[in-house]
């Protein structure tokens, strides 16, 4: 299996060779760019991202094992709702020499005038929606993607699997119905078109969807409480939870500290949530997610890096996000891209310095991306004495603040184009 992976994996980076020869002799020929060897880097780098992209293992993932990432956490640590004061819960400073406890407005004292704090805007939507058959037996909703104004893809439970051409109604609290019909299959998806506007329909007859791990129903406060206050662009099903600590008043501190601030957008979808099955990581099938970076976002992270310094990422979404749009050291390029980046002990990173994160479930794809950054015994440490102390874990819960070691923080790459 290996064999085959690299074998894909060396035919992408020669599709990608090839075509920058093929573009570099267009642009000889228009004298757009000049025809340099130095201009090859970002080319030979976005093939290497390509391979991840297509799920071709890199070789960091060799020889590590999920057990690896297993801990022992109580269940009443796990926090089932979140605290009246968004910045009152409490934060794991991990470095690779201190693990401190802080609360979180202490992110003030860590944060410095010239950082650039990136933020996910992604917006929760009420996917969550029950209803009925044409034939009259129960259906059960969770939208994955609206995918356009009136579609979307859904994952469906119910007695018999709906049929193309079947038509489903959602119904609300009020006995109102609105109407969708199935369309056809994209694997265990189901394509939708609904009668009315999606957002419409799921404002209307929506549930939020709450992690599994929170075992209550949504209640009408989750509206607004699962949600960042600066959630912009609707399309998530779980909200980047880093972002949960922050409200409106603690941003603009940090703004008149000096610390600067951009948005990338990435609609965290159900599969955030799906175990890691494979013993072996190499095997794993890391999930899609869709993000978008803008030119602004771009060329403020870029300046930051060029200048030295800082960026901060507000969780895993807006790390993998960044990460995802590097096309050298130091350097990202705006745009929309689906990504399956799967990040590990071994990766190098691009572009961050700094992750702000909850703390994650055990044996996740999420704690093995905490411990590339600080490493996993590190991290298992932390995690460790967060337990001891009794630290609130997940979605509702606290926070960490993890840096990168110096020596493995990437240096812009200045042959690279923005």
């Amino acid at each position: 299996m290996r064999i085959i992976r690299n074998c894909t994996g060396i035919v992408l980076v020669c599709a990608f060779v090839s075509k920058y020869f093929c573009y570099g002799k267009t642009l000889e020929k228009t004298e757009e760019k000049p025809h340099e060897i130095s201009k090859m880097a970002p080319f030979f780098y976005l093939a290497g991202k390509a391979i991840m992209a297509f799920q071709l293992h890199p070789d960091y993932l060799v020889g590590q094992h999920l057990s690896d990432y297993d801990f022992n956490l109580p269940e009443e640590l796990i926090a089932q709702y979140p605290l009246a004061d968004r910045t009152a819960s409490r934060l794991l400073h991990v470095t690779d020499s201190v693990i401190e406890d802080l609360h979180f407005t202490d992110v003030k004292k860590l944060l410095r005038p010239g950082d650039l704090l990136v933020m996910n805007d992604t917006k929760v939507i009420k996917a969550r929606l029950r209803g009925h058959k044409d034939t009259g037996g129960a259906v059960e909703f969770m939208i994955e993607r609206v995918t356009g104004e009136k579609t979307a893809l859904s994952m469906l439970r119910a007695s018999k699997t709906p049929k193309t051409g079947s038509r489903l109604f959602a119904v609300n609290d009020k006995g109102e119905e609105a109407g969708a019909t199935v369309t056809g299959r994209q694997g265990e998806f189901f394509l939708l078109e609904f009668d009315e506007p999606v957002l419409a329909v799921l404002d209307a007859f929506g549930k939020v969807p709450l992690p599994p791990y929170i075992e209550r129903e949504a209640k009408a406060e989750d509206a607004g409480r699962y949600q960042t206050v600066y959630a912009k662009c609707p399309g998530a099903v779980a909200a980047p939870t880093a972002g949960l600590h922050f409200t409106k008043e603690l941003l603009a501190e940090l703004k008149d500290k000096g610390v600067d601030e951009a948005f990338v957008t990435l609609h965290v979808g159900a599969g955030t949530f799906q175990p890691v099955r494979e013993e072996n990581l190499e095997e794993h099938t890391m999930h899609s997610e869709w993000l978008t970076v803008s030119e602004e976002t771009a060329e403020k992270v870029n300046r930051a890096k060029r200048e030295g310094r800082r960026v901060i990422a507000v969780g895993s979404t807006s790390l993998r996000a960044l990460e995802s749009a590097a096309v050298a050291p130091g350097v990202i390029r705006a745009g929309a891209m689906d990504t399956k980046l799967f990040i590990a002990p071994g990766y190098k990173f691009d572009v961050i310095n700094v992750m702000i994160t909850n703390f994650h479930l055990p044996k996740s794809t999420l704690m093995m991306l905490v411990s590339a950054i600080v490493g996993r015994d590190r991290v298992m440490q932390a995690y460790r004495h967060a337990v001891d102390n009794k630290y609130r874990f997940f979605s509702y819960g606290d926070a960490c603040f993890f840096e990168l070691p110096e020596k493995d923080r990437a240096r812009p790459d200045n042959t690279a184009k923005e």
